[in-house]
């Protein structure tokens, strides 16, 4: 059964370590070979720039990263396709991988939309906002000021809008996430839990859930164990918890899946590489019917890619 994962730090691990190799490499939890395993239809890849990187450095780190994914990613297997638009997914073929790029926080751009504009030129179909923290564009979600969009933030969610950009709430503070509920025309999650089960500043509250399934959006539950539970160790029942809660909110068209593998220290337990969502999908089979597997697995993200 084919999956769409909505978020990976596959280019974050490759920036910091040029020699690793995207095929097989051990130092991964995505590559070529367990994108195969796995049954990968789409997979996204992020943009992201760490702190460690100089403010001066940070748009060019993103360019770097975009580099390393047209060819070290792309070129070197045809099988993995570029996608930009919902067309392209349409014209996968039987064998082929979609390959979306996306952006996590707008740190790379500073104050200059040019430089926005530049990446989504580049292909970036997908923008978070921030990360964690604050930028010109908003705050974060772990920002002690807990503020909102700026007014730069604003202009920002507007160029979005008017290129038809997915524009990702999952590390936004509260106040972040209700400003750009109320700009955005296409708002989602790529990688966020449930707050009720697991109360993480990253995870959604009942009340941002519920918005996100008013909105016609989607979700991505997220395998990082302390969004699930809270500590180091978590399991694939604990993933099932929170896609089950936000089922119970009205959400069975409007959850998916958002991995963040290689963003994360800690794996989920019978999840520690791409290669392993036969694990998961083995386990919905078990609680939902077929139709609501490839639901979660796929079809819920598909439907709301906005090109």
């Amino acid at each position: 059964m084919k999956y769409f994962d909505g978020h990976s730090d596959v280019l974050y691990k490759m920036f910091q370590d040029k020699t690793i190799n995207f095929q097989n490499s051990e130092n991964l939890h995505i590559t070529k070979e367990g994108l195969q395993k796995g049954g990968a239809k789409i997979q996204c890849f992020a943009i992201y720039i760490p702190e460690s990187v100089h403010p001066d450095m940070k748009f060019e780190a993103a360019l770097s990263m975009a580099t390393i994914f047209n060819e070290k990613i792309l070129q070197p297997n045809p099988d993995l396709k570029f996608i930009r638009s919902k067309k392209d997914i349409e014209e996968l073929k039987e064998g082929e991988t979609g390959a979306i790029l996306t952006l996590e926080g707008c740190d790379a751009i500073g104050g200059d939309l040019l430089k926005l504009k530049t990446l989504l030129q580049l292909g970036v179909t997908a923008v978070g906002l921030t990360w964690n923290y604050a930028n010109a564009v908003a705050d974060g979600a772990l920002e002690p000021r807990g503020a909102g969009l700026s007014l730069f933030g604003r202009e920002t969610v507007k160029l979005l809008n008017k290129q038809d950009i997915w524009v990702d709430v999952s590390h936004l503070s509260e106040n972040s996430f209700w400003d750009v509920m109320e700009l955005a025309d296409h708002p989602y999650a790529s990688h966020s839990n449930t707050y009720n089960l697991c109360p993480h500043p990253r995870n959604l509250r009942d009340d941002q859930i519920k918005a996100l399934i008013e909105a016609d959006s989607v979700i991505g539950i997220t395998f990082v164990p302390h969004f699930l539970s809270g500590s180091n160790a978590a399991t694939i029942t604990d993933v099932l918890r929170h896609l089950d809660y936000i089922c119970s909110l009205g959400g069975e068209d409007h959850v998916g899946f958002g991995s963040d593998f290689d963003g994360i220290a800690q794996t989920v337990k019978g999840l520690s590489s791409t290669a392993d969502y036969p694990n998961l999908i083995n386990e919905l089979t078990k609680y939902y019917t077929s139709s609501q597997v490839e639901k979660f697995l796929y079809t819920n993200m598909v439907k709301r890619f906005p090109k």
